[in-house]
């Protein structure tokens, strides 16, 4: 069966009843790598729900998290802001300076994300860590943390491998400044974290947000409260010793049972390696939106089994996922299945389709009979009144992504096409006059115009090679390019006959 359909027969042995988290820090724009874990956590969602289970998708920010450093895209100004919680420091403008606004910046860097999340069919309860610190969420497993401290250190340092420092604590105060950084705790007398910063003494209040757990404690509270019994993770979070090890473990300490873990493997951008916020090597979902139609990104997520690698590229490589998806949604696979002489890999194979089409699909949305790569030529010869006039007005946002993407440094030279506007000199009058008498007559469709060249070529004993590069010549000016009779179809007959002399 599809991934998502077997992680949720494995949370069924749990009950009925489920909560699918997935967390992210705002810290800068995010990129399709985050997409990776959402539509993950979307999907058993989504499988969950299918095979009849009360599933919630929650999608927790964590702008409690501390500025760790001045990124590249920031000023300098930002350096009075590190250690501060990312949901009171205020946007970045477009010059990387703080911008006065009153926006911050968790929200200036979520809010588009969220945009994706609704294009992508995405609409999960969002829960901001920062507020919920405020309410008093945390409370509870921060008073367990701060009573039981000597037995998360205990537990953080023999999964881990790790020693931490002597004045660690299981709680981050924020100091005089409203920082994390330089500040140390002295005691802990509920509900309150006795601390000193630069000689200065102070005290953070548990049921606000004056503080908040560092990571590997403040991952596992979480699950507690929330009720989390799944959550997708990446491949650093599940190695050994990694923060769900030390998590699981102190979440049993916190008196909770840990959530069932899906690891996950990143998506790496084509000859540039793994996607960074932090040092933009990234292209963001609305960007990647703005090129691929929603359930095409999707297919990219629910083809693919999560452990698996995925190397993502905005240019050929969208061509070939978009012609797989489009393959497969032309498919009648209850039909295939029903098949009695089907092998059990077969079966197995045809499982898997179903389910990453039936994960892919937006809404109530239908396959489109124009396929990607056709309108991606069509884009090229043709302006939108003619093509929305015979391929259909439901194209029109399909259109606009094409645009995007053949107008943007993304679009694959090999597809790239430039139709001559006047004949051109120096080239084999034999092979093009034959060409041009031939296709004068002929049904004007790809099937009979490929027809036509290749009769021409054998019938005037001109070889292959030769016959293409001086036709591609004539209609593209190039040796070679994308396959030119569905081209040629849509050109003006008249026209192509006047560039073939």
């Amino acid at each position: 069966m599809h991934w998502a359909d077997f992680a949720a027969q494995t949370l069924s042995q749990r009950g009925d009843k489920h909560i699918i988290a997935s967390g992210i820090t705002p810290s800068g724009e995010f990129h399709i790598g985050h997409l990776r874990e959402i539509l993950t956590g979307d999907m058993i969602t989504r499988a969950c729900k299918n095979a009849g289970m009360d599933a919630e998708f929650v999608f927790i920010v964590d702008s409690a998290d501390p500025l760790r450093k001045v990124y590249p895209f920031l000023s300098d100004e930002y350096e009075k802001y590190i250690g501060c919680p990312l949901a009171i420091i205020p946007a970045p403008d477009e010059n990387g300076n703080p911008s006065g606004d009153g926006g911050n910046y968790a929200q200036h860097f979520l809010k588009p994300f969220l945009a994706a999340l609704e294009q992508i069919d995405v609409r999960p309860r969002i829960i901001d860590n920062y507020t919920s610190y405020s309410n008093g969420e945390f409370a509870e497993k921060s008073r367990i943390a701060c009573e039981k401290a000597d037995a998360i250190r205990e537990i953080i340092e023999r999964v881990s491998g790790r020693e931490l420092a002597d004045d660690w604590f299981p709680y981050n105060p924020y100091g005089h400044n409203g920082s994390l950084d330089g500040v140390t705790v002295t005691g802990f007398e509920y509900p309150f974290v006795h601390w000193v910063q630069e000689g200065k003494a102070g005290k953070s209040d548990i049921h606000k947000a004056d503080g908040k757990l560092p990571w590997r404690v403040d991952w596992p509270a979480k699950w507690g409260w929330v009720g989390v019994t799944c959550e997708p993770f990446g491949k650093d979070h599940g190695a050994a010793g990694g923060s769900y090890a030390t998590g699981k473990e102190i979440s049993e300490l916190f008196g909770d049972n840990p959530p069932h873990p899906l690891v996950y493997e990143w998506i790496s951008l084509k000859g540039q390696g793994a996607m960074s916020s932090s040092t933009g090597n990234t292209i963001g979902p609305l960007e990647a939106l703005e090129l691929v139609p929603p359930e095409i990104l999707r297919y990219l997520i629910a083809s693919t089994k999560p452990k698996k690698a995925i190397t993502f590229d905005a240019g050929m490589s969208l061509v070939e996922l978009a012609d797989e998806y489009e393959r497969l949604a032309s498919r009648d696979i209850d039909a295939e299945m029903s098949d009695e002489s089907l092998s059990r890999r077969q079966k197995v194979a045809l499982e898997d389709a179903e389910g990453a089409l039936r994960m892919s699909k937006i809404g109530e949305s239908n396959h489109s009979s124009t396929s990607f790569r056709h309108l991606a030529m069509l884009a090229q010869v043709k302006n939108d009144e003619e093509i929305l006039q015979t391929e259909g007005s439901h194209l029109a946002d399909r259109l606009d992504r094409m645009r995007n993407w053949i107008n943007g440094p993304h679009f694959p030279e090999e597809l790239r096409i430039r139709i001559l506007n006047e004949p051109k000199e120096g080239l084999d009058e034999n092979i093009t006059t034959h060409l041009r008498n031939n296709l004068e007559s002929c049904d004007w469709n790809p099937q009979s115009i490929g027809e036509v060249i290749s009769n021409t070529f054998k019938e005037n004993q001109i070889s292959p090679k030769e016959g293409y590069q001086t036709l591609y010549q004539a209609i593209l000016g190039v040796d070679k390019g994308p396959r030119l009779a569905p081209i040629l179809s849509e050109l003006d007959r008249n026209h192509v006959l006047n560039l073939l002399g």
